[in-house]
């Protein structure tokens, strides 16, 4: 009885999110506040495993957490529910508006309420951050990784996966054993320097094009975002780098200016961002192809989640892998902070821009007012300048 009261909890609450998260990278803090602080389904410490684990899997991140919490309250069914419950509204909202926008056009006023979620949604992220940091960076050597883990977010190809497994050897060799954190260090580095030397050989025009340029069909829908959701790495931002890499450039399936479009549309729909994928599944394929392209988009972090689960919660006691979660935990701080400062331009492109992310940061930070009001509140703010109602900005 307890566990199916628990199942339908776990459904509810993150169906509601699914309805209500706006703000792309803002639902960390949505999912902090819900989750770990209203209603303590994880502590701290758990909510940074759970981050660092996702940051270092290929696939959608957001999604992924959810499966995480959702096992973690009420098992495999739990995190199943919890993930299905997560995607749905953000679905059927992407359909209705790609649907309206086939019909109607992309309109100024969705530009407008953009520029004023831009600093909201930086302000949020910033905010996030400070809170899992303030838990995970208390000494000098979680300052450091944190420190390395951003140095090489900022000046080196390595990838986010690569800077993580690193910060772990690095807890491990500092908290457990220096011989076994540094020999498995040492083969990170190696297997990371491997990937690169093999991406550098198969580079050039002929092979870089991972997608034929010809009319798509139902099928090269789904494989192409199958492949996506299974192998690529780093989130939101770079997944969608490299689906407008294919689909505009390379298979050239839409313009340029649609993907825009479709980007412009995947900030008015709450949940994941890449749920970009149905937008772009609509407009090669009809309703059939953006349920295609959302269920292979989605399906490697379901598989992923739910097979790697049980054995993360055998071993998560064990001593070497708590040394090694003692490593990771400031490194996402570390990496992911490079993110935030490399969208700080696009987010606050002016000085209007720059205050509303100023004083965004200090009410969050005052009053913890709830994301999607504050959200909501930059939209009108938007709307409301580029409209010149007040005459603040000069356009």
């Amino acid at each position: 009885m307890e566990a199916n009261r628990r199942k339908l909890e776990v459904a509810s609450v993150f169906l509601k999110l699914g309805a209500l998260g706006y703000g792309g990278t803002a639902l960390w803090g949505v999912f902090q506040n819900e989750l770990q602080e209203r209603r303590g389904w994880l502590t701290k410490e758990r909510f940074l495993e759970g981050l660092a684990l996702v940051q270092s899997l290929p696939g959608a991140p957001l999604v992924q957490m959810c499966i995480f919490t959702g096992y973690q309250r009420a098992g495999a069914w739990g995190g199943l529910l919890a993930g299905l419950a997560f995607v749905l509204p953000a679905f059927a909202i992407m359909l209705v508006l790609a649907k309206l926008h086939a019909s109607l056009g992309a309109a100024p006023f969705m530009r407008d309420a953009f520029y004023g979620l831009g600093p909201v949604v930086l302000a949020l992220f910033a905010v996030t951050l400070y809170r899992l940091g303030r838990n995970a960076i208390k000494d000098r050597p979680s300052i450091a990784i944190a420190a390395a883990a951003a140095a090489l977010a900022a000046w080196t190809p390595l990838g986010l996966a690569a800077t993580i497994a690193l910060a772990g050897c690095a807890g491990v060799a500092l908290n457990y054993s220096r011989a076994r954190g540094l020999l498995a260090g040492l083969v990170v580095v190696l297997l990371a320097g491997a990937e690169q030397v093999v991406a550098a050989l198969l580079a050039g025009p002929s092979a870089s094009a991972t997608v034929t340029p010809h009319a798509a069909d139902f099928w090269d829908v789904g494989l192409f975002f199958l492949k996506v959701g299974a192998a690529t790495f780093g989130g939101g931002i770079s997944i969608l780098g490299f689906v407008q890499e294919q689909v505009v450039n390379q298979a050239h399936w839409i313009t340029a200016q649609e993907f825009l479009d479709g980007l412009a549309l995947g900030q008015m729909t709450p949940g994941p961002i890449i749920m970009v994928a149905a937008y772009v599944g609509y407009k090669v394929a009809g309703v059939a192809g953006a349920a295609l392209a959302t269920v292979a988009i989605f399906l490697p972090s379901f598989v992923i989640m739910l097979s790697i689960m049980p054995v993360v919660d055998r071993v998560r006691g064990l001593a070497w892998v708590k040394a090694g979660i003692r490593g990771i935990s400031p490194a996402v701080v570390g990496a992911i902070s490079i993110s935030l400062l490399r969208l700080a331009p696009h987010a606050a492109p002016d000085a209007f821009a720059a205050g509303v992310l100023v004083l965004t940061l200090l009410a969050l930070l005052a009053w913890r007012l709830p994301p999607l009001p504050s959200l909501l509140g930059g939209c009108l703010i938007g709307v409301l300048v580029r409209s010149r109602m007040f005459g603040l900005l000069p356009l």
